[in-house]
């Protein structure tokens, strides 16, 4: 292939190429020692180099040189496999540039002629393939070329990237590549002569850490079923990490039962992912994430800048990052100035003249009659102007719907549910305070967020302020705007209505707080009700789930119903998304992500107690229920409070702070139990300041923790546990989430398939392997019909987890010639194709395991009988599709080609 012209010295060059053709301008030269057949010293010396310094030599052992005659200095400038290939260019070059370079009276102005010309191929070869999207595409269209020389995979498996490493087998490492592909991770290493080749599909990949091997602090471990790789020696081994891990996560929801897992439009075509789109995605779920967005809302602009913050009188540092909807900005330390502007609340944004103290200022003027002053930002002209194409399309869009408001304006459920008990001093005491902080810091959506308000709301929000603060922390508030009349609207098509979702409902709404006022009338009940079937007609996907009931009581409570309706669409989808599919795998993978956290931020208890899982299976309910299920409810309040501020995170920081408080008794712990008994006293006895009196004449003792000082300790000791960890820890538990349920689901099906054939245990198990792989094969490699047809379908249509995979009748061909014991000659293409037409008896063109194995199983394990009566089914319809007497008779020497030895076997 033509390469990006590289100087070489070609006095030292000649100690490692040998020259096999030349003329006045071009050298085709050899690396020494390749094709030596008897494993000489030099050629192993050579190659080893070569996978040391990643040469282009060891995947390119033949080059073309571009030399100057009478200079030091020359240029390679193609370099092939194959002698064929280097040959091929050697002629172009021969015929097409050759004859002209007589005309040059300057050697120097002819070699450029050359340069350009060759730059001017690259750019051309470029520009159609995958290389064209990349940041360096000569490189990386060498690293492709590498690659595929390597590792022979069809065009369709697309290279992301690739990072020089050992790669340890035993204590022994070695040298070489890692490729990284949207399928396979692929490592290359060619030492003295002995080339090691490792492909790994993420489909089987079940774990990925960071550990620590000896004297390496920095390994990568990547868990098979079978075994593990230790991978060390990158440059950046956290973006290393990073890159394998998404790619993981992707193949993983593209290939498994995600189990309702939704994956970014950008990413459901493998061919579209590159570096460059996985550094996009991290960076995109950091921003929804760190400011609560709409996961809908698609990453715009990202740039530096400085904030006036009136609170600190002075310009706060940080970045601006700008969103289909939103315009947010975050300080340099994450959490210490936060803000969040729908465009829905901007009325303007207009560039101020520039000064030495104020460079680049823009002013944005929001509805409540602030303004905010953004400075020092590098493309202001560009972000302004974006963002105002924005505005006009939503102001264009709200004058649409402005006038449509049907939305109720009863306050009569408010005022049923407003029942509370408190301290009326102390509420107003809070109460003034947060007017005064409204009056520094602005009220509504779009308020400064700094440190000042963490505190105040670790000391509970006031009851009167509840309902609004939810709504604007959560920024439900805008969902709720932006669709006046959608809630109501969806009562009125739901109305009626029954569905497995509304049964559900049906049973737990007695359920949802029973021991509240509230709902002990029909009031609470049927606007409960309302609300749940409202979001399962909304979401079907999603239904209905259990603790949905309880968060939404929750909601009523204290926010009229329609804005409980959209609280709990944010915090569905939103806040805690994936939490409320039909396998829960969101909450799975933040409980795994728990276990983590306690590795990393309780040591003690960590050491103490080796397994983890007790403690994090025991947190489900914490994370489910938003802490609401299992503490007193005046002290759930403020772990709500925390959440709607904080979101997630927050309920990471308390459960650890429920454990650094029980570490010396859960250390203790005989059983699991015990340790459940433990920490449901615990959370038992937790009380807001308010009801301290209460707890001490209950417990017989003043020395109780409330939950404030909980909810401050889990903020001071493990503030480190922020969203960007977070979320890299979701992304690394989530492979091996998803890999236990696949695991759960060979087992479903291998347990139904076992009592209906003869087929050993193990047999079955690399059958159902075997069978998963070339299903996999045809999403890698498929056509795009083929893929399509073959997706995994769902256990309801596909009618369960046995029919989770299947294969078309290509791929069962492919099977079928390798598992067959019926060895048919030039007949076994035939055999294989009625074989699929037998047993595609729903003519969908697709065959499911269970078919697939009670077909194998009558050829190895029944009796002769059998086996002669599928021969002749084959030959009758359905079988055959063709019907003529002709070809039957054609058929039948089939039977005179097959392996005389499975007959007599069976017959003595």
């Amino acid at each position: 292939m033509w390469i990006t012209p590289e100087e070489v010295a070609l006095k030292n060059a000649l100690k490692l190429w040998v020259t096999d053709r030349s003329n006045d301008y071009f050298l085709l030269q050899h690396r020494r020692g390749h094709g030596d057949t008897g494993g000489k010293i030099t050629g192993l010396l050579v190659g080893a180099l070569d996978t040391v310094l990643d040469s282009n030599a060891r995947v390119a052992p033949f080059r073309i040189v571009l030399h100057v005659p009478g200079s030091q200095v020359s240029w390679v400038i193609a370099s092939g496999a194959t002698v064929e290939e280097v040959q091929r260019h050697w002629r172009w070059l021969d015929q097409n540039l050759l004859p002209y370079m007589a005309v040059f009276e300057n050697k120097e102005d002819a070699a450029s002629f050359v340069l350009g010309k060759v730059k001017g191929l690259i750019a051309e070869e470029v520009l159609g393939g995958q290389a064209a999207r990349e940041d360096d595409p000569a490189r990386f269209r060498e690293d492709l070329a590498r690659f595929e020389q390597r590792f022979g995979l069809p065009q369709r498996e697309k290279l992301v990237t690739h990072y020089s490493c050992c790669c340890w087998k035993g204590r022994v490492p070695r040298q070489g590549s890692l490729y990284l592909t949207t399928n396979h991770i692929a490592f290359y290493s060619f030492l003295l002569g002995k080339e090691v080749k490792l492909l790994v599909p993420w489909a089987e990949v079940t774990r990925l850490e960071r550990v620590s091997v000896g004297l390496l602090t920095d390994v990568i471990r990547v868990h098979t079923r079978r075994k593990q790789r230790d991978f060390s020696m990158f440059l950046n081994v956290d973006e290393v990490m990073m890159v394998m891990c998404q790619l993981a996560d992707i193949a993983l929801r593209r290939l498994l039962d995600s189990g309702g897992l939704t994956l970014d439009q950008s990413l459901q075509d493998s061919t579209n992912i590159t570096k460059r789109v996985l550094e996009e995605q991290a960076l995109r779920q950091y921003v929804l994430s760190l400011f609560g967005l709409p996961r809908a809302e698609r990453l715009q602009e990202v740039m530096s800048c400085s904030v006036w913050t009136p609170h600190a009188r002075c310009h706060t540092p940080g970045t601006v990052y700008t969103t289909d909807g939103y315009l947010c900005f975050s300080s340099r330390e994450e959490g210490q100035c936060t803000l969040i502007i729908p465009l829905t609340e901007i009325l303007s944004i207009e560039k101020a003249e520039s000064t030495s103290a104020l460079p680049n200022p823009v002013i944005i003027s929001v509805r409540c009659k602030r303004a905010f002053q953004l400075i020092e930002l590098l493309h202001r002209d560009e972000l302004v102007e974006k963002v105002r194409h924005r505005l006009r399309d939503l102001h264009w869009k709200q004058n649409l719907i402005s006038g449509h408001d049907l939305r109720k304006k009863s306050s009569v459920l408010l005022s049923a549910l407003g029942l509370t008990i408190s301290r009326l001093i102390r509420q107003r005491l809070f109460k003034r305070l947060w007017d005064e902080h409204f009056t520094e810091f602005g009220r509504g959506v779009h308020m400064f967020r700094t440190d000042k308000i963490r505190k105040l709301v670790a000391l509970g929000i006031p009851e009167s302020l509840r309902g609004e603060l939810w709504l604007n922390f959560s920024d439900a508030c805008s969902s709720l705007a932006a669709h006046p009349s959608y809630y109501t609207d969806l009562l009125e098509r739901c109305r009626g209505e029954s569905s497995i979702a509304t049964e559900e409902i049906e049973r737990d709404l007695h359920r949802s707080l029973p021991e509240h006022p509230a709902f002990q009338s029909e009031t609470g009940i049927s606007a409960l009700r309302r609300v749940l079937t409202a979001y399962a007609f909304r979401n079907p996907a999603i239904g209905y789930c259990q603790s949905m009931n309880i968060l939404a009581s929750v909601m009523l409570l204290y926010t009229k119903e329609e804005e409980a309706f959209w609280l709990l669409v944010t915090v569905c989808e939103r806040m805690l998304p994936d939490y409320f599919n039909r396998r829960v795998i969101g909450a799975q993978v933040d409980q795994s992500v728990f276990e983590e956290l306690i590795r990393e931020r309780l040591p003690e208890l960590s050491e103490r107690v080796p397994d983890l899982s007790p403690l994090a299976s025991a947190s489900l309910t914490w994370f489910l229920t938003l802490f609401v299920s299992v503490l007193p409810f005046r002290s759930a309040l403020c772990v709500l409070d925390c959440f709607f501020y904080h979101g997630i995170r927050a309920i990471f920081q308390i459960s650890l702070a429920v454990l650094d408080a029980n570490t010396a008794e859960l250390s203790s712990c005989s059983d699991d139990g015990h340790a459940l008994m433990i920490l449901t006293s615990f959370l038992e006895q937790l009380r807001h300041e308010e009801e301290a009196h209460v707890c001490a004449e209950d417990a017989g003792s003043s020395h109780r923790l409330n939950i404030t000082t909980l909810i401050t300790d889990a903020h001071e000791k493990f503030s480190a546990v922020s969203v960007k960890h977070v979320e890299m820890l979701r992304s690394r538990q989530r492979v091996q989430v998803l890999q236990a349920h696949e695991d759960s689901t060979k087992d479903n099906a291998l347990r139904l398939v076992t009592p209906d054939v003869s087929l050993s245990p193990g047999d079955l198990s690399e059958l159902y392997d075997l069978f998963k792989t070339e299903h996999f094969i045809s999403l890698y490699w498929g056509d795009g019909v083929s893929s399509s047809s073959a997706s995994p379908a769902p256990p309801a249509a596909a009618g369960g987890c046995v029919e989770r995979y299947v294969v078309d009748r290509a791929q069962f061909k492919s099977l079928y010639e390798l598992l067959t014991p019926w060895s048919c000659g030039t007949h076994t293409d035939t055999v294989a194709q009625r074989a699929f037409t037998l047993l595609d008896q729903d003519r969908d063109g697709l065959v499911t395991f269970s078919q697939f194995t009670h077909m194998l199983d009558l050829l190895y394990c029944e009796e002769l009988n059998e086996k002669i009566r599928l021969l002749y089914r084959l030959h009758i319809p359905p079988g055959s599709e063709n019907t003529s007497i002709s070809v039957l008779i054609s058929s039948s020497n089939i039977y005179t080609s097959l392996n005389p030895e499975i007959f007599t076997g069976d017959a003595q």
